[in-house]
């Protein structure tokens, strides 16, 4: 009886832990503990590593067994330790080399039958691994082609417990392999991408022209207007005119889509930014992240470096549009919870559609809404002022005008995504030795003093600030659309003409 270690990869959020997976066969009482924090989907490994074992041909001894999980401090979680656990144990026994696998992450969760099953989470934990100097890793079949997607790092599939045993030198037959019954995936949302276009919309060129500003410069916008006027329609093509994901931001996004159980590495990298479009009865743990133990991804996660779309939006909860604060500021989210503290990027843009009352109808003169002055008032302000200062554009979408529709021919995404793709190249050449890309992310140091406009151009946003129409962080964001109006334009600095623009932009008539 002996000593032997393996490795696996422990993840708390994005952020994986490589952790030796150690294990003594001693003499005494036949005995399986496994220690090192584990929670109690991992403690129950021991029933499924001593029964896939011995459906692979080697059963466990009948000795003292302990497995310890280090570094011993860090929780454990989750049932992919279950691969790395036997691989340990039956290399202490003696029926494989120790010296083969100490040096290979090992992951994936078997079956009593000795199947390999697929988890969750196999990107961002061989990134973890490559990071700490592994270059050798074990994974199942199904989730091969989503750790091929990591380069530096020889991965190999595996569909057995019999197969990677074999592989490490027992002297067993290679069992066969029934196909694994995985859970499906949460379903993803349709990418607007596929189907939709901006020339699908009639009219509203105004409300056009702001959903381009808001993808030029990644700025969030409020649009509010009566049913029907198409904000929901203008939201959901605001992805279809968004560049594509560079590679380290469609690394981040994949990855964290793979942690959630959503990502189909089939189709690679995920290079369109993402639209998250949850419904307005979503809680908090939802939205923003949440769960038992270990905190997952929300919808503000999962629209990293894409679009979150709140329609409805006073018709959220408070304490949901309240959390999104922090997010929008920092562009993180970080969860507290009992197991520890996870953190999740979160750099989204935030698009909000409302009507302008309970019914819908106090638009224009208002004479066919049924709702009172106190309602009217009570619905808009479920969206209080520390999130409207958030938000960049405010814009009214009235109904169409259907004399006007022939007038105005409607471009298509792809016409769009041209100046779109102009403004954001001007930015990245300008902000090339600065950790940001984007106008929206310019800090407000740097926006105030090396970015600054030329004091008379700036007088009717000074003016505004004095009269307390804006906060300061109203002041800032007003300066970063004008830079954006400006990139639109091809204009080398913002001009008097640009800041006017984006204080309309900003003070729109939404109430």
């Amino acid at each position: 009886m002996g000593h032997a270690r393996t490795l696996s990869i422990g993840l708390s959020g994005l952020q994986g832990t490589l952790v030796e997976v150690e294990s003594d066969v001693s003499n005494g009482l036949p005995a399986f503990a496994v220690v090192g924090l584990p929670d109690s989907s991992t403690l129950q490994a021991r029933d499924r590593v001593r029964a896939a074992s011995a459906r692979s041909g080697v059963h466990l001894a009948q000795r003292r067994i302990t497995t310890n999980l280090s570094p011993a401090f860090v929780q454990k979680h989750g049932s992919g330790f279950d691969l790395a656990i036997a691989v340990s144990v039956i290399a202490a026994q003696g029926d494989i080399d120790p010296s083969g696998p100490s040096r290979t992450v090992h992951l994936g969760e078997l079956g009593l039958d000795g199947r390999i099953r697929p988890i969750p989470g196999v990107l961002p934990a061989l990134m973890a691994a490559l990071d700490s100097g592994i270059r050798r890793a074990v994974v199942p079949e199904e989730n091969l082609d989503e750790a091929r997607l990591i380069a530096g790092i020889e991965v190999t599939g595996a569909g057995h417990l019999s197969t990677v045993l074999h592989r490490w030198g027992a002297k067993i037959a290679v069992q066969s392999r029934h196909p694994v019954l995985a859970i499906a995936p949460e379903p993803e949302q349709p990418d607007p991408a596929l189907t939709a276009d901006f020339s699908d919309v009639i009219g509203q060129q105004q409300a056009r022209r702001a959903a381009e500003v808001a993808a030029a410069g990644g700025h969030h916008l409020l649009m509010v207007g009566p049913p029907g006027a198409g904000k929901t329609m203008i939201a959901s093509r605001i992805p279809t005119i968004l560049p594509d994901l560079e590679d380290a931001e469609a690394l981040a996004v994949s990855a964290i889509h793979s942690v959630a159980g959503r990502f189909d590495a089939r189709q690679g990298l995920r290079r369109r930014p993402p639209f998250e479009n949850p419904h307005h009865t979503a809680s908090t743990a939802a939205v923003v992240g949440g769960g038992a133990g270990i905190a997952g991804p929300g919808a503000i996660s999962r629209a990293h470096c894409g679009v979150l779309f709140l329609d409805e939006a006073p018709e959220f909860s408070s304490r949901v549009l309240e959390a999104l604060r922090e997010p929008l500021e920092t562009g993180d989210i970080t969860l507290h919870r009992s197991r520890g503290v996870t953190r999740y990027p979160a750099r989204f843009q935030l698009v909000l559609a409302a009507n302008p009352c309970p019914c819908g109808k106090a638009w224009g003169k208002g004479t066919d809404c049924t709702c009172s002055p106190q309602q009217r008032r009570r619905y808009l302000t479920r969206l209080s002022g520390p999130v409207l200062d958030r938000v960049d554009m405010r814009l009214g979408v009235g109904p169409v005008d259907v004399n006007r529709v022939d007038a105005d021919p409607a471009e298509s995404s792809a016409q769009i995504a041209e100046r779109v793709q102009a403004a954001r190249d001007r930015q990245r050449e300008r902000y090339a030795d600065h950790s940001f890309s984007i106008n929206a992310q310019l800090p407000g140091p740097l926006l105030r003093t090396r970015f600054a406009p030329a004091p008379q151009d700036r007088r009717l946003l000074d003016h505004a600030l004095s009269q307390d129409r804006l906060t300061l962080r109203g002041h800032d964001r007003v300066l970063r659309l004008a830079w954006t109006l400006a990139d639109l334009d091809g204009a080398d600095r913002p001009t008097a003409e640009h800041i006017g623009t984006a204080l309309t932009l900003r003070e729109g008539d939404h109430r």
